[in-house]
């Protein structure tokens, strides 16, 4: 983590005392979050990230700023105070009150934090582990992206232990859902799949960019339930999230699968000119802003 977080109004040192025991969130993990991406110091997809977290805090009942461009401008100074122009950045909003262990230092109704980090160094390509029972697609908080992530934490540490780099999450259908913190991708001849969002994965950012925004001549990407012997079908597996972008897979845990690249790097190469076409539009409206 950098030196100073975004504290509500406030740029603070990383070490300063500014959480309480009686903030229901912290001890319930009763909030939202999103990790953002900054490049060249803009927010990467800001507002896919802001509508995410903002159905997520309707969904969960976790008061949320009612402006987008507030809470950005916040974030903004903490780019600025930490230098940290290309980035990974983890935005929170906390829910303060209810129930009966709520304190008396709670005189807000939630609280933003925000702090940023070194972009982790993932490698060039991972191996997955498979854990059955993993996500729950029937569950009305599927797919929310909620503080409460210590499952995710346990099943993600224990796949380091085994020797993988993440695991696939299986549904209570043995259907393929995503992995602790990223979405999975096969691609076959000219089409990219991913499972829908009824197999009870996180709607991810790049995820969405990726079926929504990327294009490639003659290439189709859309949804589709997967099971794992599904893999074993494909030309290549790969993941995707914010702070990964695309991974190849070159290894599952029980299956045979092929390690092609070929899709993936012309989709990280289509997804790289999106990036750059994004920053260079957001400068420039920032720009023209004070100019």
């Amino acid at each position: 983590m950098h030196r100073f977080l975004l504290h509500n109004d406030e740029i603070r040192d990383a070490g300063d005392r500014i959480v309480s025991p009686g903030q229901v969130g912290l001890l319930n993990g009763w909030g939202v979050f999103s990790t953002v991406r900054t490049y060249d110091g803009v927010l990467f997809a800001w507002e896919r990230h802001w509508a995410r977290m903002q159905r997520d805090a309707e969904r969960l009942r976790v008061p949320f700023p009612k402006d987008s461009q507030w809470l950005e401008e916040r974030l903004h100074r903490l780019v600025e105070a930490n230098q940290a122009w290309n980035a990974t950045m983890r935005v929170v909003v906390i829910r303060n009150r209810g129930g009966m262990w709520e304190g008396p230092a709670a005189t807000r109704d939630f609280d933003v934090v925000a702090f940023t980090a070194d972009v982790n160094q993932w490698g060039a390509s991972v191996k997955l582990g498979v854990v059955p029972h993993a996500r729950h697609a029937a569950s009305e908080f599927a797919g929310v992206k909620y503080l409460s992530w210590s499952e995710n934490l346990t099943l993600y540490e224990r796949a380091h232990e085994q020797g993988f780099d993440e695991v696939i999450l299986l549904n209570e259908r043995g259907e393929i859902s995503e992995c602790t913190s990223a979405n999975i991708f096969v691609a076959a001849g000219d089409r990219v799949w991913t499972p829908p969002l009824a197999s009870g994965c996180l709607p991810g950012v790049t995820r969405a960019l990726l079926l929504e925004e990327i294009r490639l001549p003659g290439v189709t990407a859309g949804e589709k339930t997967l099971l794992p012997k599904d893999l074993e079908c494909t030309d290549e597996v790969f993941i995707a999230s914010t702070t990964r972008e695309l991974l190849p897979v070159i290894s599952i845990e029980g299956l045979n699968v092929r390690t092609c690249q070929k899709m993936r790097d012309r989709l990280q190469h289509a997804f790289t000119a999106y990036v750059e076409k994004y920053v260079a539009a957001r400068r420039e409206t920032a720009a023209s802003r004070y100019n």
